[in-house]
């Protein structure tokens, strides 16, 4: 499938017949999206990653020995079989690589759920299974669900005692610094590690063929590739020490430890909307509160309990759980292509979405953040429906942008206050190397990736190019400059360094350069830099350059490999076509044929519905490890990007006015 001839210079269609039928292929696009308008005003649409979260789903069920609901393991039985690759494991991505975590997750999942080991798809899942080495292969958090259900020792899984929730934050390692995702992921983990319960199982269901030996004797894990062997081998052998002597500390500050880790989870439980927001530290905060004796109907253990439920998406034939919601992205997003699309109906419907948003904004609670910042006052959106602690500076700035470009249009101030507090937060959240991260400021405790816990790779959020792009693209739109704010040059010098040789930009949380090379050059656009800025014109030939010879532009999760040399092709995508249109208008370059032909491939394939097909994921959630498909994607970036390219064309001024 990524075998995909790229021509820069194939013949354009007839630009005449395009503009004329483009106001047809708008109105429909946006006629689709309006009807997805939930009656407060807000958009939400499905959030999809890999086997991994279902599985894990199915599994939690069993741990908990709950009753299950039939029905929903029928229909995520049928979702796990058809996402199934040939090459009889799971992949992390559509026509991805066998995954061997994401496959022993399934199989697991999919024998629990009645499958028969012997059934074809089954057998030729444990063969891949096995030829990749056998569960012992798989990561750190697969063990520790393997752990759970006893099928391998705890022996297998790194040492993460309790007390470590006291180190301070000057010490080597601390929860303070590691990213909010691990550090709430983390929390109710050592409660689980330390107690080490055993998952009810009532089934008796045990997956020992999937092994290459007896699971029983199964070690610690190995180095992954990304880590280096001199800090790999210190952290192994403090593994080792903890383990000696972790039997022998004492009971009264374990127990203190415990409480500790209690408290931090009931102080961020966050109601239905779980803790962190995300699958897996509510998945572990239900296990916690388990281990701990509290029954089902203790309030917080139920409360926590049915935020998961909230996740899952059943439909009438297949069924699964997200790995969390988005719509406060979603939302804005929306509201943006909204905008840019125009009319009346259009503009009015995203004030709503706007309007929706503005309550949402965190004001008044001082999240994590502040370990990092104290004395910035609150003022960013979280991603979810509720994340109080855990604001993120993508979302704010994309809100702020948008409630701006309304601002402008309407001529009136209920954007205001909203506009300058995310404004401020987003200025206090700045990293000292000019960038910004996603959640916090500083997290570049790169060492801390060597830990065995961390064979993922992504313990931390360190500052990226795309969210430190959208960060400039917000403070330009507000009026700042590089000459007139020193906080914007630093931002603009970031994105200067940290583009490749080749013109691209590195994207972390979608796929990836032309993701990446998007976002900055919205940025540097909205900065004042134009067509003629060297670093702009080598980001706009390398898009053109890499246009696949349907019109279209694709990229897949490959390119996150640690050995990356480069583009290779990948199937063209809506989304990923319209990020490349979008950028290279942003770098002046509205009317070079690369943007007619894009353009041309957006109207070709749109669907019947208005909207266009893309089973292909383009986001990513950790590099290499899991990764994201946005349904919203396809549905709000190629009106987008059409929209614009209708506006410029017809436009006396070439140049983008807005940040995004």
């Amino acid at each position: 499938m990524r075998d995909v001839t790229t021509l820069a210079d194939a013949t354009p269609v007839a630009g005449s017949t395009l503009m004329a039928a483009l106001e047809t292929h708008i109105r429909k696009a946006t006629d689709a999206l309006l009807s997805y308008q939930q009656p407060d005003g807000h958009w939400v649409f499905e959030l999809e990653a890999d086997a991994t979260i279902p599985s894990e789903y199915v599994l939690l069920v069993h741990h908990l020995g709950e009753t299950p609901d039939l029905e929903v393991e029928r229909k995520i039985g049928v979702y796990l079989r058809r996402i199934q690759g040939e090459h009889g494991g799971w992949p992390l991505f559509q026509d991805g690589d066998f995954d061997i975590s994401a496959s022993v997750k399934a199989y697991f999942a999919l024998k629990m759920i009645g499958d028969d080991p012997e059934a074809p798809h089954m057998r030729r899942a444990r063969e891949a299974i096995l030829a990749h080495g056998g569960g012992s292969k798989v990561n750190v958090f697969t063990r520790i669900q393997l752990a759970l259900y006893g099928v391998v020792p705890w022996n297998a899984v790194p040492v993460m005692p309790p007390e470590v929730i006291f180190l301070p934050r000057w010490a080597p390692f601390t929860i303070w610094k590691v990213s909010y995702w691990a550090r709430t992921t983390i929390v109710p983990l050592l409660v689980l590690q330390t107690l080490k319960p055993k998952a009810r199982n009532p089934r008796g269901v045990t997956i020992d063929e999937l092994f290459l030996e007896p699971p029983a004797t199964v070690g610690p894990p190995s180095k992954a590739p990304h880590q280096s062997w001199w800090w790999f081998l210190l952290f192994r052998g403090i593994d080792g020490v903890l383990r000696a002597i972790d039997p022998l500390m004492p009971r009264g500050p374990r127990r203190r430890a415990i409480e500790a880790a209690l408290a931090f989870v009931r102080e961020r439980l966050n109601g239905e909307d779980g803790l962190g927001a995300i699958y897996p530290p509510m998945a572990n905060s239900v296990m916690m509160f388990d281990v701990l004796g509290f029954p089902p109907d203790y309030p917080e253990r139920a409360v926590a309990r049915r935020s998961i439920e909230k996740l899952l998406v059943v439909g009438d034939e297949e069924a699964y759980c997200q790995p969390c919601v988005s719509p406060v992205w979603d939302t804005a997003l929306t509201c943006h292509a909204l905008l840019e699309a125009g009319g009346e109906e259009a503009v009015e419907k995203a004030r709503k979405g706007l309007d929706w948003l503005k309550p949402l904004q965190v004001l008044d609670l001082e999240g994590d953040w502040a370990h990092a910042r104290p004395g910035v006052r609150p003022g960013g959106w979280a991603f979810q429906y509720a994340n109080a602690h855990y604001p993120d500076l993508d979302d704010t700035a994309v809100v702020v942008l948008a409630m701006d470009r309304a601002r402008g249009a309407a001529g009136d101030g209920r954007y205001d206050v909203p506009i300058d507090r995310g404004r401020e937060w987003v200025l206090g959240l700045q990293s000292k190397n000019g960038g910004w991260a996603a959640f916090d400021a500083d997290n570049t405790y790169t060492y801390l990736n060597n830990i065995p816990f961390s064979d993922h790779g992504a313990l931390l959020d360190p500052p990226t190019e795309d969210v430190a792009a959208r960060c400039v693209s917000m403070l330009a739109q507000l009026g700042e400059t590089p000459e007139t704010s020193p906080a914007m040059a630093r931002g603009v010098a970031y994105l200067r360094e940290t583009q490749l040789p080749d013109g691209s930009w590195y994207g972390r949380w979608g796929l990836n350069y032309i993701y990446g090379t998007w976002s900055v050059l919205c940025g540097l656009n909205a900065a004042g830099l134009g067509r003629d800025d060297p670093a702009v014109s080598k980001a706009a030939d390398w898009l053109i350059r890499i246009q696949n010879v349907d019109g279209g532009w694709g990229e897949d999760g490959t390119s996150y490999k640690l050995d990356y040399k480069g583009y290779e092709p990948a199937p063209s995508t809506a989304s990923q076509t319209a990020w490349a249109l979008l950028a290279l208008m942003a770098a002046g370059e509205v009317d070079h044929p690369a943007v007619e032909r894009g353009v041309a491939y957006l109207a070709r394939t749109q669907n019947q519905e208005g909207l266009w097909d893309e089973e292909r994921y383009t986001a990513t959630g950790f590099p290499r490890v899991f990764y994201l498909r946005y349904h919203g994607y396809r549905k709000f970036f190629p009106l987008w990007a059409m929209a614009r390219y209708r506006n410029l064309k017809r436009s006396n001024d070439r140049r983008v006015a807005f940040g995004m």
